[in-house]
C-alpha cells in the first residue's frame, strides 16, 4: 500500500478494529487514492451497538456536570487539532480549506454549546387535585442512538448528533458516509484522548451497513441526515416504534421582491447558492425575482459567480472546490443540459475547470421554467435557476412546494413584505435579507418532505431525551 494512503479502522468499545475487507476513498480534486477504509460487517455493527448498550447502563447515571466537562475537553482538543481536521475534510470531500476551518470551528462550538445545555435540563412539579399527591416530570436519556451522517459537512453533522446525544446521557453508534471517513476517524481520536468511556461513542464504516444499524433491536433512536429517498427507506424499515429525527433534502427557494436591495440579494445568492460547490442541504436552488429587478439581478449574480476561483480546495485563494463524487458531477451537468435544452439562458462564462477531479463550472441559468430539472430537483451542485415573477403572491406560491420544507430565503426592504414572507413561507427555517438561516442556539429542522425533528438549540438536546411522569401519593398534607 502507498505509504501516503491512510488506513481507517472502526472504533468500537474504545478500541480501533481493522476490517477483514476494505474499500478505497478518493480525493475528489485529483481522483487519487486517499484512504483504505474498513468495510464493516454485520458482526461489527452488532459489536458496536452491544457496546453502546452496555455503556449506557453507567453513562446514563453520570451527572450532567461530568458529561459537560468531557464535552468541553473534546472541544479543546478539536481546537488544538483544527488544521489536521480541516485538511482531512478538504482532501476527502473537496471544500476549500477556509470552509473546512469554519466547519471545524463550528464543531468545537457545538461541543461547548451542548456542554452548557446538558446542565440546563429541568423537570417540573405538576399540580394535582389533592395535596397528598405530587407529580414529578423528569427527563431521561433515550438509550442507544444510531446516527447516519452525510459527506457534505462530515464533522459538523456528526457533531450535532454526537454532542447532543452525549450531553443528554445517551450513547451512540455513528456511521458516516463512505466518502467522508478520514475526518470522522480523527474526531474519534479526539474523543478517545478526552477520556470518553469505552462504548459510549462508536464508529463504524461501510457501504451497506446502514440498514443493519437501523434495524438493530438495541437501537432506541435513529438520527439521520441525507437524501429524502434514503430517509423514506429508513422510516419504513425501523424494527419497532422508536424516535426518528431526519434532516432530508429539498429544493430551497429564494424570493427577490420588487422592494429588494438587488445588490444585497445577488451577493446572498452567490454565497448560499455556491458555497461548498452547492453541496449544502440549505443551498439556494431556485430563485424567483420580481420582473422589475430581474435583469439587474441576473447581471449582478452572474458577475459574482464568474469571479469565483475554482480549483483544488487545499490550494490558497480558491473559492470553490470540486464536487465530492462522480455521481454528483453527472447530476449537476445533467441539470445544466436539461435547462439549456428547454430554453434557459446561461448567464455565466463557460470557463475551463480542472479536468482531473469532479469539477463543474459554476452556472447561473436565467428564464427557467417549472418543468426544468434545476427547478424541480435538488441539484446539490454549483447551479441556480432563476425565474421572473409579477407579484409577491406568485413568488410565494412557486416557492412553497409539498416536497420541500427545510429552508427558504427572501430579500425585501419592505416591512409589510417581511412579515408576509415570514408567515406564508412554509419552511422550518426562513432567512430574510441574509443567507444564513441557522444558528447554534435556535432550533433547526425541516417540515413536509424535508424531514422532522430538530437539531441545534435546546430542542436538539431534548431530541435525545424521553419524558417520565412519576405520580407520588405521600400523604404529607394529612393532619
Amino acid at each position: 500500500m502507498n505509504a501516503s494512503v491512510t488506513e481507517i479502522r472502526n472504533y468500537i468499545e474504545g478500541a480501533w478494529r481493522a476490517g477483514a475487507e476494505t474499500f478505497a476513498v478518493l480525493n475528489p480534486a485529483t481522483r487519487e487514492e486517499l484512504a483504505l477504509v474498513a468495510q464493516s460487517t454485520a458482526e461489527d455493527v452488532d459489536a458496536a451497538v452491544t457496546a453502546a448498550d452496555a455503556a449506557f447502563a453507567s453513562w446514563r447515571y453520570t451527572t450532567p456536570f461530568e458529561r459537560a466537562e468531557i464535552l468541553r475537553c473534546v472541544a479543546d482538543i478539536v481546537d488544538r487539532r483544527e488544521d489536521e481536521l480541516s485538511l482531512a475534510i478538504t482532501q476527502e470531500m473537496g471544500k476549500t480549506l477556509a470552509e473546512s476551518h469554519g466547519e471545524v470551528q463550528k464543531l468545537a462550538q457545538a461541543f461547548r454549546f451542548y456542554a452548557e445545555e446538558a446542565v440546563r435540563v429541568m423537570g417540573e412539579i405538576v399540580p394535582n387535585d389533592s395535596l397528598d399527591v405530587t407529580s414529578l416530570v423528569s427527563y431521561e436519556p433515550v438509550g442507544v442512538v444510531g446516527a447516519i451522517t452525510p459527506w457534505n459537512y462530515p464533522l459538523e453533522l456528526i457533531g450535532w448528533k454526537l454532542c447532543a446525544a452525549l450531553g443528554a446521557g445517551a450513547t451512540i453508534v455513528v456511521k458516516p458516509s463512505e466518502f467522508s471517513t478520514v475526518s470522522a476517524a480523527l474526531l474519534f481520536e479526539c474523543l478517545d484522548e478526552a477520556g470518553v468511556p469505552a462504548g459510549v461513542a462508536n464508529l463504524i464504516y461501510g457501504r451497506a451497513v446502514g440498514p443493519q444499524l437501523v434495524g438493530h433491536p438495541l437501537v432506541s433512536k435513529i438520527a439521520f441526515t441525507g437524501s429524502t429517498q434514503t430517509g423514506n427507506r429508513i422510516a419504513k424499515s425501523v424494527h419497532h416504534a422508536i424516535p426518528l429525527s431526519m434532516e432530508l433534502g429539498g429544493t430551497c427557494p429564494m424570493i427577490v421582491t420588487e422592494h429588494a436591495d438587488v445588490a444585497k440579494a445577488a451577493a446572498g445568492a452567490a454565497r448560499r447558492g455556491f458555497r461548498n460547490a452547492g453541496q449544502i442541504c440549505i443551498a439556494i436552488n431556485r430563485i424567483y425575482v420580481h420582473r422589475s429587478n430581474y435583469e439587474e439581478f441576473l447581471t449582478l449574480l452572474a458577475e459574482a459567480v464568474d469571479k469565483l476561483r475554482v480549483g483544488d480546495g487545499s490550494q490558497a485563494d480558491i473559492d470553490m472546490g470540486p464536487l465530492a463524487n462522480e455521481e454528483g458531477q453527472r447530476k449537476a451537468q445533467a441539470h445544466i443540459d436539461d435547462a439549456v435544452a428547454r430554453g434557459a439562458r446561461v448567464l455565466t462564462v463557460n470557463r475551463a475547470v480542472p479536468d482531473a477531479g469532479y469539477f463543474v463550472v459554476p452556472t447561473v441559468l436565467g428564464d427557467c421554467t417549472s418543468e426544468m430539472l434545476v427547478m424541480r430537483e435538488e441539484t446539490f451542485g454549483p447551479i441556480v435557476g432563476v425565474t421572473p415573477v409579477d407579484s409577491l403572491d406568485e413568488a410565494i406560491d412557486l416557492a412553497n412546494r409539498r416536497d420541500s420544507g427545510l429552508a427558504a430565503y427572501a430579500y425585501t426592504e419592505n416591512l409589510r413584505e417581511v412579515h408576509r414572507l415570514s408567515a406564508r413561507l412554509d419552511y422550518g427555517n426562513v432567512a430574510i435579507n441574509n443567507p444564513d438561516p441557522g444558528i447554534m442556539n435556535a432550533p433547526y429542522g425541516g417540515r413536509k418532505g424535508s424531514g422532522f425533528g430538530y437539531e441545534h438549540g435546546a430542542e436538539g438536546l431534548h431530541g435525545y431525551l424521553q419524558i417520565k411522569h412519576t405520580r407520588i401519593h405521600h400523604g404529607a398534607a394529612g393532619s
